[in-house]
């Protein structure tokens, strides 16, 4: 019997009561886009942790219970979608969740997050690290910004890196499992207003990139956004520079229709205001292949 189902991906984020991070992005961006989002949260914190106070309890135990349930329950996911993950011990459960119910045809996109800027975050440490360079083993699509490259690749942090450099690295951390490795806020040479995605598929060993506006604004919940609208896109069949597209535009959108209000940055990018664009058909024009 033909049935034509709405594809579920589970998100395994923590969940901010202020702030737009994690599942308060993840949620509304995957659900316009025609897909059930599943929470796994980790985590449920007052606001997120760029707010100087806030409340926080911690899920791991329970985190255990839900995944037990749904194994008694036959429960099946078409996407696997992992962000923050607050100890080793979540990342092992994390592990061993994917493991005992993805199927050959599920896609696992794992953003690594692990700190920013040359640093890790401030409760991330060695151990985080490693566990985290064994979890990509389990992914098809990892989407780690700049820093997380080079801590998941024990090497140096960089900024000045040359396009070749770039490419080999991307082909080095795909050897470890993932087909498809995407570099976000990577910084373009002598143009501090511009900012860079880098992109590697395996499957036809091909190298993607995407330059656009850096706007001097900083906004949380920018890089769950971003990976949210690949996921979906992955999942609704885009070819992976069209994803990088849609992603890097939508974000773009998101930051213009947040820059013009006296407003809290800490808050996040008004994503009510652009969640519509997402139906749009998008303006193929910002990628390139890299020879």
């Amino acid at each position: 019997m033909y049935t034509n189902k709405v594809k579920k991906v589970v998100a395994v984020h923590d969940l901010s009561g202020v702030g737009r991070v994690s599942l308060t992005v993840v949620i509304p961006i995957l659900s316009s886009m025609g897909f059930q989002v599943c929470p796994l949260p980790t985590a449920v914190l007052s606001s997120h942790t760029q707010y100087p106070r806030f409340s926080f309890l911690d899920l791991t135990d329970e985190m255990v219970k839900i995944i037990r349930e749904w194994e008694e329950l036959e429960v099946q996911f078409d996407t696997f979608y992992t962000g923050y993950l607050g100890s080793p011990r979540q990342v092992q459960i994390v592990d061993g969740f994917i493991s005992d119910f993805r199927t050959p045809d599920s896609l696992v996109v794992i953003d690594p997050v692990l700190g920013d800027n040359g640093r890790l975050y401030s409760n991330i440490d060695a151990t985080m690290v490693y566990e985290m360079q064994k979890l990509i083993h389990r992914a098809d699509v990892i989407t780690p910004n700049l820093t997380e490259l080079f801590y998941l690749l024990d090497k140096p942090y960089q900024t000045e890196i040359s396009d070749d450099e770039l490419k080999f690295y991307l082909r080095e951390l795909s050897d470890k499992g993932p087909e498809v490795v995407i570099i976000t806020s990577v910084p373009v040479a002598d143009n501090p207003h511009m900012t860079s995605v880098y992109a590697y598929n395996r499957s036809g060993n091909r190298y993607w990139k995407v330059t656009c506006p850096y706007l001097p604004a900083h906004y949380p919940g920018t890089g769950d956004t971003f990976t949210s609208v690949i996921t979906g896109a992955l999942m609704q069949g885009d070819s992976l520079p069209i994803a990088l597209d849609r992603a890097a535009q939508f974000i773009l959108q998101g930051i213009r229709a947040t820059f013009g209000y006296e407003y809290d940055n800490r808050e996040g990018i008004l994503l009510e205001k652009v969640l519509h664009n997402l139906d749009m058909p998008i303006q193929i024009n910002s990628y390139e292949l890299i020879g």
